[in-house]
């Protein structure tokens, strides 16, 4: 991982007297010394050897050495390569001014001072060291930029870790791997050996050993060791390090697990690299951070939306019912969509309904409007009426909120059904090989207005009813008829078992951005 030191540096000369006199005092002062004849040697030697230094003679023999010079700074293989041109018979300035403009990085013309000669030499690689170091650098940073982009843009733990183990190799160019911790417990590793990257199983309590391997412990912060492989592998047995392993340990709260990165460290990592490896660390660590606080809120939302909803429904003799809701993919608040399925004897109340927003406020909303409904209908009331009561406690208690519900009355003898709706979408009826939707209609309960959009139809044996809340069938770009045909046409025909019906219409739909519920009634044939 630190820059290299040692030089090789090419001679280029025809006399073999000169040649010999230059390559011994680069030997002499601890450079590795490789030669040339000609412009054709000088370009094998440069395939064979990885050069660092070349000292180029302008007159050789199948050749000029200042256009040579130009050609090899034109090589995206050879352009870093520094190269000093020496010579005997081009001294005055106008020579030394063309060859500088070439591409050379100093001229020396003879007779040379060794002491002169040497200097150049060192100063010329001392340029070109640092020259190199900030290039290197700035890839380096280059690609640390677009790996954190990719880290705070993760979804899933997974891809934390996949995305975290290839800008890791992408930075040192080294074998890395990164293990996290989830809120589930299970370790998630990735690993990047050679280019590509793979998740890879994580040996049992792994992470109680982990904080023995830096001086973290149990503060929030980020610390950086460099560990021999065989300590390494202590932790991690199926690791792959052959030499020692700069391993980066960050967490950003007190006693929590911390995420960790290894890099194979073949050669001792210098400040720069170790500073880079912390900012990952400590990137990956904000990115875990922010992703364990969603999840966790995630559960929590979808623990507090599933309990504010009905756990079963009542059975039915001549009728099969199926319930779903499904939350939105990528949504950690609670939402506002709910349904019940309510058996009053000689009718059943069957409601779906969505009150806008997604937060805890609308949640909130939904689970007093589903009470106020089982209260209403416990009264005695019809659906119209129901409705209109509902609707005046949105106007009292939040005027601020809107809700949409479809209240079906359904006698469960003779499959007749009346329809109140408040502005929610129309139900699906199925029957015989075709499918419609009935008439919908109605204002949006939070409005001051009664007005409740009725239809009566009947429920024919075999026939089968869908309510559906609009997260279903609402999708960026597409028109809300286009969906509502697809969702008519791949409801045909209804499937023998009623659950797998529901999950092929939610499935059909794919990932969605809202909340879905869905209720299927089917009356017996």
């Amino acid at each position: 991982m630190a820059d290299v030191e040692q030089c090789t540096t090419l001679v280029v000369d025809d006399n073999d007297t000169k040649r010999y006199i230059i390559a011994s005092w680069l030997q002499r002062a601890g450079y590795t010394v490789v030669n040339a004849a000609t412009a054709a040697e000088a370009r094998q030697r440069l395939a064979e050897h990885d050069v660092n230094l070349i000292v180029l003679d302008v007159k050789l023999p199948d050749a000029s050495g200042i256009e040579m010079s130009a050609q090899l700074k034109a090589d995206p293989e050879t352009a870093s390569v520094p190269v000093i041109q020496i010579s005997a018979w081009a001294v005055e300035s106008t020579d030394r001014t063309r060859g500088l403009r070439q591409g050379a990085d100093a001229y020396l013309t003879d007779p040379i001072d060794p002491e002169e000669f040497l200097a150049t030499v060192e100063s010329v690689l001392r340029y070109s060291r640092a020259r190199i170091r900030a290039e290197r650098m700035a890839e380096r940073m280059t690609a640390f930029t677009r790996t954190s982009l990719a880290i705070n843009a993760a979804e899933t733990f997974e891809e934390l870790t996949m995305v975290a183990a290839r800008g890791a190799f992408e930075i040192f160019g080294e074998p890395a791997s990164v293990l996290v911790l989830p809120p589930d417990g299970r370790p998630r590793r990735a690993v990047n050996l050679d280019g590509r990257t793979e998740q890879r199983a994580t040996p049992a309590g792994v992470f109680d050993r982990l904080p023995d391997l830096v001086e973290l412990g149990d503060d929030a912060g980020t610390d950086v060791a460099l560990l021999e492989a065989g300590r390494w592998k202590s932790v991690l047995p199926d690791a792959v390090a052959h030499g020692d392993v700069a391993v980066v340990m960050s967490r950003t709260k007190r006693a929590g697990p911390p995420v960790c990165i290894g890099i194979e460290a073949r050669r001792e990592p210098d400040e720069v690299d170790l500073n880079i490896l912390r900012q990952l660390g400590q990137a990956l660590a904000l990115a875990m951070g922010a992703l364990r606080s969603f999840t966790e809120q995630r559960l929590i939302s979808l623990t507090l939306q599933r309990s504010l909803l009905p756990s079963v429904h009542p059975s039915i003799p001549g009728w099969a019912f199926s319930v779903r809701y499904e939350p939105a993919s990528e949504q950690a608040e609670v939402g506002g969509d709910f349904y019940e399925v309510l058996d009053r004897g000689d009718h059943v109340l069957v409601a779906i309904g969505d009150v806008q927003g997604h937060s805890l406020h609308a949640a909130t909303v939904m689970a007093e409007i589903r009470h106020a409904l089982r209260a209403f209908a416990g009264e005695g009331h019809d659906a119209v009426t129901i409705l209109r009561l509902l609707n005046g406690v949105m106007l009292r208690y939040h005027d601020d909120q809107t809700a949409t519900m479809c209240l079906m009355t359904l006698d469960p003898h003779t499959g007749a059904v009346q329809v109140a709706n408040a502005g929610h979408l129309a139900p699906l009826y199925i029957n015989a090989g075709r499918a419609r939707y009935g008439e919908g209609g109605g204002v949006l309960l939070g409005f001051p207005a009664d007005r409740v959009g009725i239809e009566e139809t009947e429920v024919p044996p075999g026939g089968t009813v869908v309510l559906i809340t609009d997260g279903l069938i609402e999708d960026r770009g597409i028109p809300l008829s286009d969906n509502l045909e697809r969702l008519r046409t791949i409801a045909v025909p209804v499937d023998d078992d009623l659950e797998t019906f529901s999950d092929r219409l939610i499935s059909e739909f794919g990932h969605r951005e809202d909340d879905v519920a869905l209720i299927a009634l089917r009356r017996s044939p």
